[in-house]
């Protein structure tokens, strides 16, 4: 988040994307600010390094309930053979893996794995990211 408050992310006119990582990957909020901390990226059929564009990513605010939500369509690796853990969200519009922000993690809850079938990310129906303020 220290990304986004210093105004290196634009969720709507930047380009978002989502990669997948094995279990071995351990996500560090207090140490991993940029994607080249990121390790343990997933390979295999149906799958390219980086990840997926999140397309259309939109942004909404709700005034009566001060709640902010960040959200996309969901995701889908179409004929792939992988196994991931994790889902890391990041900006991918600066020049190097040293200055993308990330912007969230989602823990899918243990491994999953495709074998030449659909790996599919469906996001929470309230949003991807939901932030509410006093």
């Amino acid at each position: 988040m220290k990304s986004a408050f210093n105004g290196e992310i634009n969720w709507t006119s930047h380009t978002i994307k989502v990669m997948l990582c094995t279990s071995a990957y351990t996500p560090d909020q207090d140490v991993h600010q940029y994607k080249s901390s990121v390790t343990n990226e997933v390979t295999g059929t149906g799958y390219t390094a980086g990840g997926l564009t999140l397309a259309t990513p939109t942004v909404n605010y709700t005034a009566g309930t001060n709640t902010l939500v960040l959200d996309g369509p969901d995701l889908e690796w179409s004929g792939s053979t992988i196994t991931a853990r994790y889902a890391v969200i990041y900006d991918a519009t600066p020049g190097t893996d040293a200055t993308r922000p990330l912007i969230a993690y989602s823990d899918l809850g243990g491994d999953v794995s495709t074998t030449a079938g659909k790996f599919t990310i469906t996001w929470d129906t309230a949003g991807i990211i939901t932030s509410t303020t006093a």
